[in-house]
């Protein structure tokens, strides 16, 4: 028997028609059971759509999910993994201009930015970068500026619940 020790959800801001059949396969193959999404239209994007999927696996699940969702690079998501015993949270953002940004979270969402970053940044301002560019580039300023607008646009939208029986 195995224990699920996380849980976290996938949110697909936009996708072509045509893939969303093959977002599901990806998140089926992934978890080990069918992912049946509530597609709806996407508002902020006239012609595609979204959903979103919570799910809980085991800690590394949210990676994986964004490994079989970056097999589609016009489709815009988000996955998060919520912190459990020994490991930190994550939320990944996929925005097809930027491409992949991630980050370790905090039990409550917010973004963890460790000492090691804070040195480098400190050093890059002293180098002549800003300092307030820098924090947004750790923060994923440019990926939440993309995104918010499909987010918004799914604001009440139905949400898929899976979980992996026995």
């Amino acid at each position: 028997m195995s224990t699920r020790s996380t849980s976290g959800v996938v949110y697909v801001h936009s996708s072509p028609s045509a893939v969303c059949p093959h977002v599901e396969w990806a998140i089926s193959g992934t978890l080990g059971e069918r992912a049946d999404l509530k597609w709806a239209a996407q508002p902020a994007a006239p012609g595609q759509l979204r959903a979103e999927c919570a799910w809980d696996g085991d800690a590394g699940t949210g990676a994986r999910l964004v490994a079989a969702l970056r097999a589609w690079p016009m489709v815009r998501f988000e996955v998060t993994e919520d912190p459990s015993p020994g490991v930190d949270g994550v939320r990944y953002c996929f925005a097809p201009v930027l491409g992949l940004w991630h980050a370790r979270t905090s039990a409550n969402g917010d973004i963890v930015v460790s000492e090691d970053q804070l040195r480098a940044l400190a050093a890059r301002s002293r180098g002549g970068e800003s300092f307030a560019h820098g924090v947004d580039e750790i923060l994923g300023a440019a990926w939440d500026d993309a995104l918010e607008p499909f987010r918004r646009a799914g604001d009440g939208a139905p949400v898929t619940w899976l979980h992996r029986v026995g």
